[in-house]
């Protein structure tokens, strides 16, 4: 998107895109768009859908209760939607927010929260998961905003895993492994649809550990020679996996 437009609010919608569409918005984002954001009839935003590319467009009405805007131009073509899959185990409410926030930031196509023995968060509110991935988006100029799928068991996703993800390699950063870097495995693996799996705060118990690297589609990889928190090492693994084989090159 041209940087001359980077300080324009930009707002996630689900309705079509095209030249001269007349875009009406819900309660909350009008009341974004025109209490918080203060904007009026003539004031520019950018709109998307992940479909369409990035419009800017212009307000036609500034009622608090339902804004209408006109779109003027795209200024960005529309994206590939990633292929990238990311599980982790849920964290507590702050962490859980950041993981979410920079896998989309990283260009995960799809965010699997993944339940482990030690997973510290069982219940989860999937519409604020999704919520979450669509302010990065807005924030961060994604046009694609990733799948937030629902919350599925270690065992379940493992026994489906070749159904539902064909020959999709699953890196899964193992702290138990001898301290390396993961560039040559992850290299190995260009051309192959790519997952990554996080484990929990406490780690894979050693039956989950067992388990995963018994299945063949799994890549174990150590993240280096220090233990990093869980959310630290989702960035980590994620900006090694686009810089070597992903969207980074």
């Amino acid at each position: 998107m041209p940087r001359t437009h980077a300080s324009l609010p930009r707002l996630y919608i689900e309705p079509d895109l095209g030249q001269g569409a007349s875009i009406a918005l819900g309660k909350e984002q009008s009341l974004y768009l025109a209490a918080v954001l203060r904007k009026t009839v003539g004031d520019e935003v950018v709109l998307f859908n992940g479909r369409d590319g990035a419009w800017l467009s212009r307000l036609t009405s500034d009622s608090k209760k339902s804004v209408t805007l006109e779109t003027i131009e795209q200024v960005a073509t529309q994206t590939p939607v990633s292929d990238l899959w990311y599980g982790f185990a849920p964290l507590k409410t702050e962490r859980l927010d950041y993981v979410i926030q920079k896998a989309t930031e990283m260009g995960a196509g799809t965010i699997a929260p993944v339940l482990t023995k030690f997973t510290q968060v069982s219940r989860l509110k999937h519409e604020k998961l999704v919520a979450n991935a669509i302010e990065a988006a807005e924030q961060c100029e994604v046009l694609s905003v990733p799948v937030v799928a629902a919350e599925i068991t270690l065992a379940a996703l493992l026994a489906g895993w070749t159904t539902t993800q064909g020959p999709r390699k699953l890196i899964v950063a193992d702290e138990s492994a001898t301290s390396a870097s993961p560039v040559d495995a992850i290299a190995a693996l260009r051309g192959h649809p790519i997952g990554l799996l996080i484990g929990p705060e406490g780690g894979f118990s050693d039956e989950e550990r067992a388990q995963l690297r018994a299945q063949p589609f799994v890549v174990p990889v150590s993240l280096g020679p220090r233990i990093l928190r869980a959310d630290t090492a989702a960035v980590a693994a994620l900006a090694v996996i686009q810089a070597i084989i992903g969207d980074w090159r």
